[in-house]
């Protein structure tokens, strides 16, 4: 799994215009999963199902 920085630079994700996380491939803003056990935070799209970690 993939960060979200690195998504970012390699052209997987976008910003849009209120600086929202949103994937490339199908547009749509990023759903967020926050496990409190863990440090991390799983960014999941909601249409094709990838997912990206990002450190919170």
């Amino acid at each position: 799994m993939k960060s979200v920085r690195k998504a970012l630079r390699d052209g997987e994700l976008d910003k849009d215009t209120y600086e929202r996380v949103t994937c490339a491939d199908c547009g749509k803003p990023l759903k967020t999963k926050n496990d409190p056990e863990t440090i991390t935070t799983i960014r999941t799209c909601p249409d094709c199902g990838a997912e990206w970690k990002e450190l919170r």
